[in-house]
């Protein structure tokens, strides 16, 4: 594959571009562990959505994680601060004068980011949207059905690093609450996920609970915390739920611990993935194959329609994808695995 010409002093600052979502900062992470090993003099920073910057504080290998509140950007009250933030980013990741930016998000506002630093070597995909690709020097080639994993890799691969099994190292996440490790062994169910389309009924998710060999610890983000709460009422009291009760490091420490993670396609599942903790992962509308549980251990639950994977953003007529797949189901394919 193509690589890019590296100085023979290697790179002294490297940049990447990874804001959101969940799932997306963690497939970023093989790039950093990439860059570490081929550029291991470098300074290797980072710029991360706000929501994610948990995941990432304190990570031993960034040396500096640029935080944006892209969320309150959209605020059109606050276009005076906004233009404010923006400003002093611009100003602040200029004066670095990074020798290379990556951008894994691509989208325009990552592209913007890659702009704001005036570094001279700058590489994105190919397939980036809203004209971001336009914004880079190099733009790597990939192809449509690959794994955001593979992908990235493959601009790891372009900015000088040998190809090598993925590795995600993450920082320490600490011990789980009390309430989960009284438990002994205990299975982590997540039931959100980043769009409706997606997500499997709480229904079903409270029925799988309650027959599940091991009980349940049940997990959300602050705006899901009613969906967690009434995933742990129809469990039949085999679930706990955590449901905004933990941060992104301590939902590291839960999930870590676990014997399994039952989800949707979901940012829970792709932390769990990175922890190699086994995931029973329930696919209705996207590509697993894009976007499942990097590795060899976990389980893809879905059906073989010929409409599916569709990537609609919206529950269609009859969402056969997702409602006929049943709780009995899953828990066959549990059960299938040993557990």
């Amino acid at each position: 594959m193509k690589k890019i010409s590296v100085p023979s002093s290697g790179f002294r600052k490297i940049l990447l571009v990874k804001p959101s979502s969940f799932g997306d900062v963690i497939h970023g992470l093989p790039v950093l562990h990439a860059l570490s090993v081929r550029f291991p003099q470098a300074e290797l920073h980072w710029v991360v959505a706000k929501a994610f910057a948990g995941i990432l504080e304190e990570h031993p290998l960034i040396h500096r994680l640029w935080v944006m509140d892209k969320d309150s950007w959209k605020r059109p009250d606050r276009f005076a601060s906004t233009c404010s933030e923006l400003r002093k980013l611009r100003r602040g990741l200029r004066d670095e004068k990074f020798d290379l930016v990556i951008d894994l998000q691509g989208l325009l506002r990552s592209a913007m980011i890659v702009r704001f630093t005036g570094a001279r070597e700058s590489v994105g995909f190919e397939s980036a949207r809203e004209g971001s690709r336009y914004f880079y020097k190099y733009r790597v080639r990939t192809q449509t059905e690959l794994h955001a994993v593979e992908k990235n890799l493959l601009i790891a691969q372009f900015a000088g690093c040998e190809r090598a099994d993925p590795q995600f190292p993450l920082p320490h996440f600490g011990e789980a609450p009390q309430i989960v490790t009284d438990l002994g062994r205990y299975a982590v169910i997540a039931p959100s996920a980043g769009t409706l389309v997606k997500r499997w009924p709480a229904e079903y998710f409270g029925r799988l609970a309650s027959l599940l060999p091991v009980p349940s610890v049940i997990v959300a983000g602050r705006s899901d915390a009613a969906l967690g709460e009434e995933v742990a009422r129809l469990s039949g009291g085999r679930a706990v739920s955590l449901a905004a009760k933990t941060s992104l490091r301590g939902l590291g420490a839960v999930i870590k611990g676990a014997q399994f993670l039952v989800t949707c396609d979901s940012g829970p599942m792709h932390l769990a993935a990175a922890l190699n903790v086994p995931v029973f992962s329930i696919f209705g509308p996207t590509s697993p194959l894009r976007t499942g549980p990097y590795g060899n251990i976990h389980t893809i639950v879905r059906l073989d329609l010929a409409c599916s994977p569709c990537f609609t953003r919206k529950p269609c007529l009859d969402w056969r994808c997702i409602r006929d797949i049943t709780p009995e189901m899953v828990l066959k394919a549990i059960a299938a695995k040993g557990f």
